[in-house]
């Protein structure tokens, strides 16, 4: 049998790309656009607990991208309390295998590829959903994927107010440092939820809760705001999704099933369905369903993470890393 040789690229690796704003949301854009045209397979993500007084579990995320020839299987953990230990929340490994032989591609920490890739869906979103002259952003959140939504979200729109609140004021205050530092802005960091969210053009929640809680008020939103809810545990009431023009998912297949999900009680009780959803953010950026059509549109968009987003960033970071001769070949067998 003739050997089998796959790539590895570690965290180091990943840093050395230094991949731009501009080539992350493409990449993630390109993999969304391919799931709108039905070139893609998504299997639901599927979670393992391994003992609830750990404190966290890891997501198991498939999918295949047939215009990048890859499939891949990405797991991650999301153990909520590593902070205490010095360690980050959510920590990734992604495989990249051929879908026509099996045989392994690559191994790439996922780690920030997980926050990179979350931010674009979040900033694509509201490309297609948010006002084209959105300014002022409420971000509920300072876990390692929020200073993507915060930095990519600046870079389409260039946000003139930014707010941010988060559980713990030594996180939140060093969020806001890092944002002022590397976007060249002022943030305003927040004592509680009002006055982060509170007619803001652009909501983010991206919290942190260890069991639903309605911290979220819908009354607080702005009408013609986007909503981007993305917890692992509801922070939202059930009244949220009763004042949405248009409620966009990343994939209703995943959207509508597992025990987690900021949007789950809202599928749980009937209030999300199929017949209530306006579509996936991929029919958007095909092309085939509308995004936001008027400035008084209240829109909401809710992603759980998307397996196509892993790969087809995964694809674009393998490139540049053989470009500029970086990673590893290991042999497989």
């Amino acid at each position: 049998m003739q050997p089998v040789w796959f790539s590895f690229l570690n965290g180091s690796d990943i840093a050395r790309l230094e991949l731009t704003d501009t080539e992350i949301l493409d990449a993630v854009e390109d993999g969304l656009r391919a799931q709108g045209l039905g070139k893609t397979v998504v299997e639901p993500r599927v979670h393992l607990v391994p003992d609830p007084a750990f404190n966290g579990h890891f997501n198991v995320l498939r999918g295949y991208v047939a215009p990048l020839a890859l499939a891949g299987v990405k797991i991650v953990g999301d153990y909520v309390g590593n902070y205490e230990q010095g360690l980050p929340s959510e920590m990734a490994l992604l495989n990249l295998f051929d879908p026509r032989t099996g045989m392994p591609v690559a191994v790439v920490d996922a780690t920030a590829l997980t926050e990179m890739r979350t931010g674009a869906l979040t900033a694509l979103g509201a490309r297609h959903l948010a006002r084209p002259d959105a300014k002022v952003l409420g971000h509920i959140g300072a876990r390692a994927t929020s200073y993507w939504n915060v930095r990519l979200l600046d870079r389409l729109f260039d946000l003139t107010e930014i707010r941010v609140h988060s559980r713990r004021p030594e996180s939140r205050a060093a969020f806001a440092e890092r944002l002022e530092r590397e976007l060249g802005k002022p943030v305003i960091v927040t004592d509680d939820w009002r006055s982060c969210v509170e007619d803001a053009d652009i909501v983010v929640e991206a919290s942190r809760l260890e069991r639903p809680e309605p911290l979220l008020r819908t009354e607080w939103i702005a009408p013609g705001a986007l909503v981007v809810p993305y917890g692992t545990n509801s922070a939202v009431e059930l009244s949220l999704t009763d004042i949405m023009d248009k409620i966009v998912v990343d994939d209703w297949g995943q959207a509508h099933a597992g025990p987690f999900g900021a949007l789950r009680a809202h599928v749980d009780s009937g209030r999300l369905d199929e017949t209530t959803l306006h579509g996936e953010l991929g029919e958007i950026v095909a092309g085939l369903k509308p995004g936001r059509e008027s400035p008084d549109e209240t829109n909401l968009f809710w992603h759980r993470g998307l397996s196509l987003s892993d790969i087809a960033l995964g694809a674009a970071m393998l490139r540049k890393a053989e470009e500029r001769g970086l990673g590893q070949r290991l042999r497989f067998s």
